[in-house]
């Protein structure tokens, strides 16, 4: 009979594990709901030797650092399923903190706990921890402890967070390998500057010009490649950090993000982008009960681009003085005709919420097919500039040799 490796938290919160046997992982939960214990994790006794080892190599790396977005998730999941399994929440904390291997994370947990037991809402716990947890986290909370429904909330965050994990990791990789062609683009050029055409000098040293234009072209930039190649590279790399520090000031960054907005394709791609995080925030908001103006302005300071974020602003006052959600967003000349008309479906049915999750879904969509036909556009675009540029080096040489030739006869 298979073996099973179990830890599961006792109702005062104590954590236990062990190993059972058990038919399947079923039959092994029921052995410890049996046993009056609240399962955390049954794994396969092999398959948790293994994550064992993996995650003792892993401790010195992971157990460092400030809480980030991969804790929250991890500590938001596992939270949600000691709740929703009858856990009590000072006891599910508890277990967090024995679970956590991150002294940030450890002690970040301890002070909810304390404020938990010493009679604050979790909402006012977390929000003691704001740039950890943002005002979208705090109120999802805050309106499942107005529910009574914190475990059903905060399974609904963490489908949030892992849609908006996924997109923007789906993004990520399909950036990574036009990075990766564009830097091998670079790098021959550089090699073929640098190190081929200096070869040359030596045959076309005499001939002055008599050369042709392109060949002296071509091997002055060989030349001084060679000659001021560690200089050039220290001044790029200078150029980019002061680019990269001014990107990250006030002014900077609001150059970048007008910029990026009015790009062909890409401002596009990143229009639909931001507007599907907005989408997903307010339809995930509206439909855990919290008021309609609150969601509209933390739905808003989701949004990265600070354009669009001053765009969708404007959507409050009008809907703050009565009026209907669809026109205002169409007075933001922000939303294409469908988004507007599916709003305007959600207000007459009184599914605003849903209606906005399918618009997420939509535009998830449309992000994901509009980066794949860009990337089909861009790839060819990138080899074809690298071969006629590494061809025009090429023929530039050849010319060189042919005039010497012609010389010669």
């Amino acid at each position: 009979m298979p073996e099973f490796a179990w830890r599961a938290a006792h109702a005062d919160g104590r954590l236990a594990e062990g190993r059972l046997q058990a038919a399947d992982a079923a039959g092994a939960l029921r052995q410890l709901r049996d046993r009056g214990l609240t399962p955390i994790r049954v794994d396969d006794a092999t398959a948790a030797n293994e994550a064992e080892a993996l995650r003792l190599s892993s401790k010195a790396k992971a157990g460092r650092g400030p809480v980030n977005a991969q804790d929250v998730l991890n500590l938001t999941t596992e939270l949600s399923i000691m709740l929703r399994a009858g856990l009590a929440l000072d006891s599910g904390l508890r277990v967090l903190i024995e679970m956590s291997h991150k002294p940030s994370v450890k002690a970040m947990l301890g002070q909810m706990l304390d404020d938990v037991k010493g009679g604050a809402a979790f909402s006012k716990a977390l929000a003691a921890h704001q740039p950890v947890f943002n005002d979208f986290y705090i109120n999802m909370v805050r309106s499942g402890e107005a529910s009574g429904q914190l475990s059903m909330v905060l399974e609904r965050l963490v489908e949030h967070m892992e849609r908006l994990r996924a997109l923007r990791e789906n993004v990520i990789s399909a950036m990574l390998y036009p990075a990766i062609l564009l830097f091998v683009a670079v790098a021959s050029l550089i090699g073929m500057l640098a190190f081929v055409v200096p070869q040359f000098e030596k045959l076309f040293k005499n001939m002055g010009d008599a050369l042709p234009m392109p060949t002296r072209i071509v091997m002055a930039m060989g030349h001084g490649f060679q000659s001021y190649g560690l200089i050039l590279g220290v001044a790029a790399v200078l150029l980019g950090w002061l680019f990269s520090r001014w990107i990250k000031s006030p002014a900077g960054k609001r150059w970048w993000q007008n910029l990026a907005l009015r790009l062909p394709i890409l401002g596009g791609l990143l229009r639909k982008y931001e507007l599907t995080l907005y989408a997903r925030s307010l339809g995930t908001l509206l439909g855990n009960g919290v008021p309609l103006l609150g969601a509209l302005q933390i739905a808003t300071e989701t949004v990265g681009n600070g354009g669009l974020r001053a765009g969708l602003a404007k959507m409050i006052a009008p809907v703050k003085e009565g009026g209907r959600v669809a026109q205002a967003m169409s007075g933001t000349r922000i939303f294409e005709p469908l988004a507007i008309n599916l709003v305007r479906v959600g207000e007459e049915t009184g599914r605003i919420g849903p209606m906005m999750l399918e618009l997420a879904t939509i535009l998830n969509r449309e992000v994901e097919v509009g980066i794949k036909r860009a990337l089909t556009l861009l790839e060819p675009i990138l080899i074809l500039l690298l071969g006629v540029l590494i061809a025009c080096i090429i023929v530039s040489i050849l010319l060189g040799i042919m005039s010497i030739n012609n010389l010669a006869n």
